[in-house]
């Protein structure tokens, strides 16, 4: 950061025009307490720049204009596929409380991508692509004109990634090139994946089963209605219980995606399955619903087509967490998506089913499941091509009964011991050759 100051008999001048009090001719000392002032004063941009609040979003029938409390100075954009999406990032700024929808948006989300970053994510009606973008004169605004397309063209502009969006005019910039008056976003390089350690039975031939605890870190998932509880910490508890457990059993090999209250990306928990070569994956949730009557546990095993709208409803909330942490949902590596077009896939899926079966017949003598509780839904978490998967929704932490139950170490003990019966009998047939 470059900090300068202009001292003169008439007053302080700074950067972008700034000028401070009027100095008078007398006294030095008074001139250069005054200065200092003004230094400090100055120290303080960066910070109040951090802190831009987006004020609102307007949307007109081929454009969106982010209006801004504080002078925002680049932005990034980006397209996802399925569902189609415009991904907004913004440094130097962070989420107010807004909702847009008009033209050809159908929905906004937004959040903050990290402290110094707000993230807004337009859901299309359309295939529809960023064609321009301008920044007021004071950057108290941003205009994005959109331009429908071909899906052929949407396509194309999901593969280009990011275009960046400088202070010095509203042209798309070269994200390899340095760049004066702005600053490069790029997306975040993949970071390392750390396998987490095996407990459990010994040795390598045993069955593995990876738990995974859903939510966590910056997303806290489905909340209590008085916002005093968190899914992410109800799925933790539940997830080390049902590690327990099977560790106690003695006969398979266990291992858990986080053990603590940190964010994993949704590619990320199943890929740690698939490094550890593991047997079965067992996503664990915690449902809500607007409706706060709606209770009882749920199984969900991968289908690309969603058995019903509740299932296609978890699939979209559920697959939301990666949008707003810069992940394409739609760029897989080759390696994966041609394993997924493989037969293999149907036979992993046949067998997460025949889990799932088992699965709520051992849990069903204690724990309570809603009608046709085993449901389809194309849920991303459970996509590994070869590790048999399955997301347990263990009860409404929207419900105050189910949340009393959720809370309690018995209810969660009997949600464990389920598991571990429905385990044991899953690989005892599997060894059998059933």
């Amino acid at each position: 950061m470059q900090l300068w100051l202009s001292i003169s008999a008439v007053g302080v001048s700074g950067p972008a025009g700034y000028r401070g009090a009027i100095l008078p001719r007398s006294s030095l000392s008074q001139r250069l307490a005054l200065c200092l002032c003004a230094f400090l004063l100055l120290l303080a941009p960066s910070a109040a720049q951090a802190a831009a609040a987006i004020s609102g979003i307007e949307i007109g029938a081929s454009s969106v204009t982010l209006r801004f409390d504080q002078p925002v100075a680049t932005a990034s954009t980006f397209m996802l596929a399925a569902p189609q999406r415009i991904a907004v990032d913004l440094p130097g700024a962070r989420m107010g409380r807004i909702a847009a929808s008009g033209g050809l948006i159908a929905a906004t989300r937004h959040g903050q991508y990290d402290p110094h970053t707000a993230r807004v994510v337009f859901e299309l009606n359309k295939p529809a692509v960023v064609s321009d973008a301008s920044f007021s004169p004071d950057h108290l605004s941003l205009t994005l004109t959109l331009n429908p397309v071909s899906e052929n063209l949407f396509t194309r502009a999901v593969r280009k990634g990011r275009r960046l969006f400088g202070l010095d005019d509203a042209k798309p910039v070269d994200a390899r090139a340095p760049q004066r008056g702005g600053i490069t976003v790029p997306l975040d390089p993949p970071k390392p994946l750390t396998v987490p350690p095996v407990t459990g039975a010994r040795g390598t031939k045993r069955p593995l089963v990876v738990i995974d605890a859903g939510h966590g870190g910056h997303d806290p998932g489905s909340q209590s209605t008085d916002s005093s509880h968190k899914e992410k910490h109800v799925a933790l508890a539940i997830a080390r219980e049902i590690r327990d457990e099977l560790v106690a059993s003695g006969r398979v090999r266990v291992a858990m995606t986080r053990n603590d209250d940190r964010f994993l990306v949704l590619g990320e928990r199943r890929e740690i399955a698939r490094r550890l070569k593991a047997d079965l994956f067992i996503s664990v949730h915690a449902d809500s619903a607007v409706n706060t009557s709606a209770r009882g546990a749920s199984i969900y095993t991968l289908s690309e087509v969603a058995s019903d709208r509740v299932a296609a409803q978890l699939a979209a909330k559920e697959n939301r967490a990666d949008i707003l942490n810069g992940i394409d949902l739609g760029g897989e590596n080759n390696e994966v998506s041609s394993i997924l077009l493989d037969l293999a896939q149907r036979e992993t899926m046949n067998i997460s089913s025949q889990f799932a079966t088992i699965l709520q017949r051992e849990m069903s003598p204690t724990i309570r499941f809603k009608d046709d509780a085993h449901r389809f839904a194309g849920l991303i978490v459970l996509k590994a091509p070869d590790v048999p998967s399955i997301l347990l929704e263990t009860g409404y932490i929207s419900n105050n009964d189910d949340l009393a139950l959720l809370l309690s170490k018995d209810y969660r003990r009997n949600i464990a011991v389920g598991v571990r019966k429905a385990v044991e009998i899953h690989f005892a047939r599997r060894l059998a050759g059933e």
